[in-house]
Formats: structure tokens, sequence, C-alpha cells
């Protein structure tokens, strides 16, 4: 059985610092860089590429809202032709600096709100699908596991991975538990591999409220904003092998 560890990555800009992007690099098989609306800029994005390529890691894109000051975190209210744009605006541009550097874009993941809001709503899934499939439609969609976004997908002709989350909490519906809300985030090791085991070999979570959702779990995403990033994806990695 193979499965795909990714995490987010190349969230720095300017002269601002955030995870411990090559650390991560160690232990995941796919990394998902911001383009530059919620994180990143166009240096980090170049220099994260170089990294990425020098793992040997699969590379996707990370587009996000335009909010920089909320990381993409906040929901903006936006039309299926905005997200069409948006999204092929910034994977366009993450794509020619992976082809400048001799390698190809493998996957598309949607970041944050984007994402949370796409899990849910079908016609702005549809938009972002379709905005991927017109660049490429050999690049994988990640999506939620079960949301409207991997339907949205599939529908479109499109690859998906059904992505599902370590160091995230699960509300009864198969959403994630919002960041405003607490225990949102899990930072303690035994529990986030005890719910990724669990993901793998059952193909189930349990919800904040006791439930037992299932899921399919393709792709497991780690945060490298999480201030245990590094020592999760190390666990994780030697736990699944």
């Amino acid at each position: 059985m193979l499965i795909d560890l990714n995490c987010d990555l190349g969230e720095s800009f300017g002269a601002y610092t955030i995870g411990k992007d090559e650390e991560m690099m160690k232990y995941v098989t796919s990394v998902n860089i911001a383009c530059g609306f919620h994180a990143g800029d166009p240096l980090v994005m170049m220099q994260t590429v170089h990294q990425a390529i020098e793992h040997n890691l699969k590379i996707g894109a990370h587009p996000g809202l335009p909010d920089l000051q909320g990381f993409g975190r906040r929901t903006i209210n936006i039309t299926p032709q905005e997200a069409y744009a948006l999204v092929q605006y910034q994977v366009g541009a993450l794509q020619a600096m992976v082809k400048a550097q001799g390698s190809k874009l493998s996957h598309v993941k949607p970041h944050g709100a984007l994402y949370n809001m796409a899990a849910k709503d079908i016609d702005l899934s549809r938009s972002i699908a379709k905005a991927v499939y017109d660049l490429d439609e050999s690049l994988v969609l990640f999506g939620l596991s079960g949301s409207e976004l991997t339907r949205a997908g599939t529908e479109a002709g499109l690859t998906v991975a059904h992505e599902v989350f370590a160091d995230r909490t699960y509300q009864a519906d198969g959403t994630l538990t919002s960041r405003s809300l607490p225990d949102s985030v899990l930072h303690d090791a035994d529990r986030v591999e005890e719910q990724v085991m669990r993901m793998v070999e059952h193909q189930q979570v349990y919800a904040v409220t006791g439930e037992i959702i299932s899921i399919q779990a393709d792709t497991i995403c780690l945060h490298g904003d999480n201030s245990e990033g590094v020592n999760l994806a190390k666990r994780l990695k030697d736990r699944l092998r």
C-alpha cells in the first residue's frame, strides 16, 4: 500500500519566515507551494520549487484567496468566474517556475478558506476544477475527502486525490473544525499518529462530537506552520513505513 504525505510550504514572504520548509521536506512525499495571494512571494516560490526538486518531491500549486493579512483563512465571497481566474493565475505562475527549473507540476490544492468553501459549494468547485483542467488535464486535484471539490474534479475529467488531515479535527458532516473553535488543530504527536493510522487502516476518523466518519485517504496533509510539524512528520513517516 502506498500513501502520499503532503505539506503546505513556501509560506514565507519578504522579511517574514513561516515554517521549517527544508526540514519538513525530509519527511514528506509531496509539497503544496503557496502562490503569492495568501502567502509566499515570487522569490520564495522559486526557492521552494528548487528545494522540492532537490528532495525529489512531487510539486503542487497551493492557490488561495487574495488575503495576505488573513493568511487566506477568512471567507471572501467570490463568484465562480473570479475563482476560475484567481486559481488559473496562481497555478500558472507556479507552473511556469517549475517548468523553468526543468520539472513538471504534479497537482493543485486550494488553500484555506477557498478549500473549505469549495468543499461545500459545487459551483465554486466546478470553476476551480475547470481552471485546473484548462491549464493541464494531467494535473491531480487535491480536495477534502468526499467533498464537492473531489466530485467536481471527477466530473471535469481530472484525477482527484481525496485528502485527509493528520493535525486537524473533524465535524460530524466530514468538514474540518473551524480554526476559530477550540481543538481545531492537533499538536499532540500520539493523538495525531492514532488519527492517521485509523484513517489509513480503517478509512475512518472520529468527529469532535464522537461520531465515526467514513473517509477515503489518498493523501495525508500536515501543516508546515504547525509548531510541532517537523516532529509529527518524522513520526508519521516512520509509522507509515
